[in-house]
């Protein structure tokens, strides 16, 4: 009882009206839903060849996904104290495998991200980050709130192939406009028994869900045979499994190799690339990372009714910090960035509040390093119905922005719709940043604009503009 009451005031449980039991689920459910990328990183990074033709081990990359997933989580779970898991930032490795290690070395892309990553520490420890994040208007961080429900929602169809890309239109429904495949189908039964098993408030409702999808793929897979959507040899299986293939494993535990740990070298982009193309890469890495957690942190900490009058969830600088300090180990640890996860948003939708839940996950991911084969059970169509379920809840946010205002409901609605519409949340902050500043100047109400947010603003210019501005540089 006393171990108990320790946890409940170290983590300020049930002060955030939670319990262990929820604050367990949730930790579990985030676990479940960002697993995959224990699998994807290794796959986008052992992918791409560097400037000499070397690649990266794919169960190197694994291990070290899964080793600083976990730490950082459990380091968030126990400084920060927010239901926020970290992992290898998706958008940013592939840039990283793709952008950077084509003109370099890896150890040398690997090192400007750990740049990158004490750039953003500094600007946390200054005070920086976080004054920026109070800069905002309270209305544009619902908008960013309501923005990442919409992109957890294409994640989750797309994932699970619902929304695929068109040859006569941006997106297409299904295999050529039908619902086609076991995948599809086992997807189908896990939104709708999650749907209801959240709509009736049942007690982990989200956890069962996935727990009962993955069973149910297990069975398809084993009756039908259906195999993986990318074959080895390069064939499409437009009705396959799109990540991992729900089969019992031939072994169950496998000895990590994290031989790619401290392989970087801090300074090597610069004479790869020269200075102000390696200072560009940083930045554009530094902006992506900088305004994607605090996106993601200001829509979960909306949707865990965190946020104080001032829009400000509890220990934000702790949460800031922790962040920061993933961007660098990513790069230490040759991942690529590692930065906050949209998917936690569905262990508080389980009902975690605090960080207990991110060392229930951290644990798990830790645990991962050696039981790979097991994690590799979870096929994306069971994970996604609750990304899809937990991006509704996160668009009642909607409720707190002022659409009859003009020059509040315009960035808001760039900021909501550019999000799903671009994959990208830095995409759709900055949309709705420089549309706030330019609206609010142009109708005589520029004292209304806090200094930082025009500063933001002008960065923001600049990273849109960053291809023109290359190549004006001759870069």
């Amino acid at each position: 009882m006393a171990n108990t009451s320790s946890l409940d005031r170290f983590f300020k449980i049930s002060e955030r009206g939670s319990t262990v039991s929820r604050e367990v689920r949730g930790g579990l459910v985030t676990f479940f839903t960002m697993a995959y990328i224990v699998v994807l990183n290794p796959i986008i990074l052992s992918g791409a060849k560097d400037v000499t033709g070397a690649t990266l081990s794919f169960p190197q990359i694994a291990a070290a996904t899964a080793l600083v997933a976990g730490l950082l989580t459990i380091l968030m779970g126990v400084v920060g104290n927010f239901p926020l898991a970290l992992a290898a930032g998706l958008g940013l490795n592939g840039y990283v495998a793709y952008g950077l290690a084509s003109q370099m070395t890896w150890a040398a892309a690997m090192g400007l991200v750990v740049l990158e990553g004490i750039l953003i520490l500094v600007l946390v420890l200054t005070g920086f980050r976080t004054a920026v994040f109070r800069a905002v208007p309270s209305q544009l961080k619902s908008a960013i709130g309501v923005g990442i429900g919409l992109f957890i929602t294409i994640i989750g169809f797309a994932d699970a192939g619902v929304v695929r890309p068109g040859s006569a239109t941006p997106v297409a429904f299904g295999v050529n406009g039908e619902l086609a495949g076991w995948p599809i189908f086992v997807f189908l039964v896990g939104l709708l028994v999650t749907a209801v098993l959240v709509a009736k408030k049942v007690k982990g409702g989200i956890l069962i869900g996935i727990i009962g999808t993955t069973v149910l793929s297990m069975i398809v897979e084993a009756l039908a045979s259906v195999g993986p959507k990318f074959g080895a040899d390069g064939t499409v299986n437009p009705v396959g499994w799109s990540l991992n293939i729900p089969k019992i494993p031939s072994t169950l535990l496998d000895t990590p190799d994290f031989g790619l740990i401290g392989k970087f070298d801090i300074f090597g982009g610069f004479s790869a690339v020269g200075a102000v193309a390696a200072i560009l890469a940083i930045f554009s890495l530094m902006l992506s990372d900088f305004f994607d957690t605090m996106g993601t942190v200001v829509g979960l900490a909306g949707e865990a009714e965190l946020l104080d009058e001032n829009g400000e969830p509890p220990a934000l600088q702790n949460i800031l910090l922790v962040d920061s300090i993933a961007a660098i180990a990513g790069g230490v640890a040759s991942t690529s960035s590692n930065t906050s996860y949209i998917e936690s948003a569905s262990g508080i939708g389980e009902g975690a509040r605090t960080g207990l839940a991110s060392v229930v996950t951290g644990v798990l991911f830790l645990l991962a390093t050696l039981i790979a084969p097991i994690v590799g059970i979870v096929p994306s169509e069971a994970a996604t119905p609750a990304l899809v379920v937990v991006g509704f809840l996160m668009m009642l946010q909607i409720k707190n922005i002022d659409f009859s205002d003009f020059e509040i409901g315009i960035p808001a609605f760039l900021t909501i719709a550019l999000m799903p519409f671009t994959y990208s949340i830095t995409n759709g902050i900055g949309a709705g940043f420089v549309s706030y500043v330019v609206i609010k100047a142009a109708s005589g109400k520029g004292k209304e604009i806090k200094p930082l947010m025009w500063v933001v603003s002008a960065l923001f210019v600049v990273y849109f503009a960053i291809h023109p501005i290359k190549e004006l540089l001759g870069l």
